[in-house]
């Protein structure tokens, strides 16, 4: 009898823990007027979308009750489509030029997290539901990824690059321009000079947790190095951080303006070239070889005419005479890369311009020769492949996460219109209702 009763008690204790209730099917029904399940194919009309503990689970034509008991969320005078994905975004700043050199050297470990997280929740308030973080140096980016996964914090699904690496005197070298009674005191394991070096500097990102590697193989804008946007690695260099990433698992980022490192890179299987401002003829040929993707993050001169326009000295002039530069041939890589049938996906360099702006890049892409249904189909079902989360997310498909955002108005005819985004949810959970 005393078992009797103990079991008893247990069971219902059981019944009523947090575990427990989270094995209650919680079921939403979403009534869309207009739907985009699949980018790339034509929109539905009114359809209901059933989603289950998270998870699409049925695509319905016209507006359907669902089961007893479930809540409705009535979009009947929206258009939905899938949660956007930015395939390079930097969540730990929003800061450039002078500014971007002083809160480096001035700001805490935590501030630099609490700022990643105001940043993470502005791009999942903007319809951005998965993001691929290339590049931070404190590490706050990987451990928000395992916050947000966890349910602590709002923001977007992260796939993370840990620190980007580059060789000593490159675009990732943090010591540029900084005193050198500064550089003991920054972390430099994300250099390598040589074969050795380099796979062991991708190691130890791999070490940390990340997801992806991100490399550069060329100089950058905004580094303060005088060797320009060409090549700063040696073919053995590149393809011994290409095949380290690959020998564990990972798929590996490349940032590249000039056509020789955007070359050297797809020669050894990078997986995308990020920026690629100078494509040649022989640059397209090699992406359709390798299968890469290009990621042309337009939106980042947005980002320098703000800062310009608010401070014409914002850039030291060795930074600003890119800076122009980029402004003025952005874009043309895109119409050579897109009509050749390169594979793009949707990226912004959210950091170097605005967190929360991130579809002010549609109207880009759009401007120079992309469909504004290719431009979605980038930043979500391409984006989701390129990633490696393409049976996760992307389009609405039963098993599918119930990430879903909607607009007033049809973006396949007016992409400005995702500037805009009216709801959001991600994983069944609605964080923006408008």
């Amino acid at each position: 009898m005393k078992m009797f009763a103990f079991v008893s008690l247990s069971a219902a204790l059981l019944a009523s823990s947090p575990l427990a209730a989270q094995t209650v099917e919680q079921v939403t029904v979403v009534h869309a007027g207009q739907l985009l399940d699949k980018p790339g194919t034509a929109p539905r009309g009114p359809s209901t979308v059933i989603i289950r503990n998270g998870k699409v689970a049925e695509i319905l034509v016209g507006y359907q009750a669902g089961p007893a008991g479930a809540k409705l969320i009535d979009l009947k005078d929206k258009f939905v489509l899938p949660g956007l994905i930015d395939s390079h975004v930097h969540l730990g700043s929003d800061a450039g030029g002078n500014a971007a050199l002083i809160e480096a050297v001035t700001d805490s470990p935590a501030r630099a997290a609490y700022r990643t997280a105001g940043n993470a929740k502005k791009t999942l308030m903007a319809g951005f539901t998965t993001v691929r973080n290339l590049g931070d140096g404190s590490g706050a980016t990987l451990a928000l990824r395992d916050a947000v996964a966890a349910g602590e914090l709002p923001g977007p699904r992260i796939i993370d690059a840990g620190r980007s690496i580059s060789t000593t005197s490159g675009h990732m070298d943090a010591t540029l321009s900084v005193s050198e009674d500064l550089h003991d005191s920054i972390n430099q394991d994300n250099l390598c000079d040589g074969v050795e070096s380099c796979r062991q500097a991708v190691r130890k990102q791999i070490r940390r947790g990340v997801d992806v590697i991100k490399i550069a193989t060329t100089g950058g804008v905004n580094s303060r190095i005088g060797s320009g946007l060409g090549r700063q690695v040696f073919d053995d260099e590149v393809k011994a951080l290409v095949d380290t990433a690959h020998l564990y698992g990972k798929k590996i980022a490349v940032h590249a303006h000039g056509d020789d490192g955007v070359n050297a890179a797809l020669a050894v299987g990078a997986d995308s070239i990020e920026h690629g401002t100078m494509l040649t003829d022989a640059s397209i040929k090699l992406f359709k070889t390798a299968g890469a993707y290009y990621v042309p993050t337009l939106s980042t001169v947005n980002g320098y005419i703000e800062r310009l326009a608010a401070n014409p000295n914002a850039y030291p002039p060795d930074v600003l005479a890119k800076v122009k530069w980029r402004i003025g041939v952005t874009g043309k890589s895109l119409e050579k890369a897109y009509p050749a049938g390169v594979k793009i996906a949707f990226g912004t360099d959210a950091g170097v311009s605005k967190h929360g702006k991130n579809a002010d890049e549609f109207e880009l892409m759009v401007k120079h020769g992309m469909p504004a249904s290719a431009a979605i189909q980038a930043a979500t079902m391409n984006a989701a492949t390129l990633l490696g989360v393409e049976k996760e997310v992307g389009s609405l498909e039963p098993g599918k996460a119930a990430d879903l955002i909607a607009v007033a108005g049809d973006p396949t005819s007016d992409v400005t219109v995702l500037k805009a985004v009216k709801f959001v949810m991600k994983d069944g959970r609605v964080f923006k209702d408008e």
